[in-house]
């Protein structure tokens, strides 16, 4: 069912009315949605409303809310990835999977081996948040993530989460060695930094281990970037659900 994003004060007397040129071209205009057909809809305060299109005109929809409830789409506790941006294709998918497994947020990471230039990753964070947005439609997401402006290793470990690091070669801990001593609570805020394809440097491989943080392991089989990215945030989530 197509689900789209509202705000709370369209919503009156058991009806919504669309009018924002968006989501009314995407209904109307691109699904051509009739009279009688149905609609998710969600508005900022994470409330799902299950709709009956009731008529459409040249402006605006009309529908009525047939249910309402608290959305469940998200997780339990915060999760957050800090990753070292890669080029067009590859970051989109990042972006893309990384709101499908219900990230809170991304932060773009300015790394010693980045594939791209700080002014390219700058120019292109109206895009990855864009892909979020589109994304979140499609899995039917509570929220919309953010994606934060550039930032770097120094900044980000000092934001307040609990950090992991996922660093290839110079680790022999897994993820469910160190969650056996460092359990995933309910509404603990995880942070997950992988680095760029090339790896972190030993510059920045002696940054967190002189700032105690957790250097881990997914296995011995190599990965690029974008499928750490999915294992890593998977292998979280089945650990807090375990």
């Amino acid at each position: 069912m197509p689900h789209f994003f509202i705000n709370s004060e369209d919503v009156k007397d058991n009806k919504i009315v669309i009018c924002d040129k968006e989501n009314f071209t995407h209904i109307a205009k691109s699904l051509r949605i009739k009279a009688g057909e149905k609609l998710l809809l969600i508005d900022e305060n994470q409330i799902q409303y299950e709709t009956v299109v009731e008529e459409v005109t040249n402006k605006e929809i009309t529908v009525n809310v047939e249910n309402s409830y608290k959305s469940c789409r998200r997780l339990d506790f915060g999760l957050y990835l800090a990753q070292s941006s890669l080029r067009s294709d590859a970051q989109s998918i990042i972006v893309e999977k990384a709101t499908e497994l219900g990230a809170e947020g991304l932060y773009p990471l300015y790394t010693d081996n980045c594939a791209l230039n700080r002014s390219v990753i700058e120019k292109k964070i109206p895009k990855w948040q864009r892909i979020m947005y589109e994304a979140s439609k499609q899995c039917e997401r509570a929220y919309v993530p953010k994606c934060y402006e550039l930032t770097d290793l120094a900044s980000v470990i000092n934001l307040g989460y609990k950090v992991i690091a996922f660093c290839e070669r110079c680790t022999d801990i897994t993820l469910h060695e160190y969650c056996k001593q460092n359990p995933i609570q309910k509404g603990d805020k995880i942070l997950v930094i992988i680095g760029p394809e090339g790896g972190f440097s030993e510059r920045e491989f002696e940054f967190l281990r002189e700032n105690n943080v957790a250097m881990l392991t997914l296995g011995d089989l190599i990965l690029k970037a974008e499928t750490a990215v999915v294992v890593a945030l998977g292998n979280i989530i089945y650990e807090y659900n375990r």
